[in-house]
């Protein structure tokens, strides 16, 4: 009974733990500028040998650049892969070491998954990984400062065609199209989270890509996207922060 207690005010503890950091998530970048229209594809869950080469082909015969947030040990797997994906001219930023959702990790493991790859990472493309995204979107208070530390920034979403639930390709080519805005960040998965996620994203990579050109759209990276300058009120540039 004492110890079925302490289990219960420890779940307790850490549930309110991450509820009340996941109200620090202004922290995180959702979006780039409005000033032009960009817009921003990004990759979650790989590298996958088969499914994130297939990607990279896709972008290839596009003409188009974008961002994958990759998972560490699925790196150190890939390495390949991953050496592709920064020659193709893509960004590269960490998705976590274990895709394990921080709000299940106390400070120390959060370190872990964010001080890890980002070493592992930087040390395979030469430079430095200057962008993580927490798996699920989950974060904590200990994430925040494991960032500062890493010289790393939180990158979040404005835009996911298909998050806990499958939605056919036609579907997430449509929802994309609804939403789309200058500065999105459209958030897709090239490995398997969801069951044939892959198979899906390469089903509606090339109409979203025809369909987002059709707006008027042009697509850059993470980086290019929010390092563009914006506008104050009295209408001079400056730099994001």
């Amino acid at each position: 009974m004492i110890l079925a207690r302490l289990a219960l005010g420890a779940a307790a503890g850490w549930a309110a733990y991450a509820w009340g950091a996941h109200l620090l998530t202004p922290g995180c970048v959702w979006r780039g500028p409005a000033t032009r229209r960009h817009i921003a594809l990004t990759f979650d869950d790989g590298p996958d040998p088969a499914w994130t080469e297939r990607t990279l082909a896709v972008l290839d015969r596009e003409a188009v650049r974008a961002s994958f947030f990759l998972v560490g040990e699925r790196a150190a797997r890939a390495p390949e892969t991953v050496a592709r994906i920064a020659a193709a001219g893509h960004d590269i930023g960490s998705h976590g070491w274990s895709h394990r959702s921080l709000w299940l990790c106390g400070p120390r493991r959060t370190e872990d998954e964010i001080g890890r790859p980002q070493r592992f990472l930087s040390d395979t493309i030469g430079r430095p990984v200057r962008y993580f995204r927490p798996p699920w979107g989950m974060v904590n208070a200990a994430m925040f400062g494991a960032l500062r530390r890493h010289g790393q920034r939180c990158v979040l979403w404005s835009i996911q065609p298909e998050g806990l639930r499958e939605a056919p390709a036609a579907q997430q080519v449509e929802y994309v199209m609804r939403r789309a805005h200058p500065g999105a960040i459209v958030d897709l998965h090239d490995a398997e989270g969801l069951r044939h996620a892959p198979e899906r994203l390469l089903a509606a990579l090339p109409r979203m890509i025809a369909g987002l050109r059709e707006l008027g759209y042009e697509f850059a990276t993470v980086g290019e996207l929010l390092e563009e300058p914006t506008e104050d009120r009295d209408g001079r540039r400056e730099m994001p922060i």
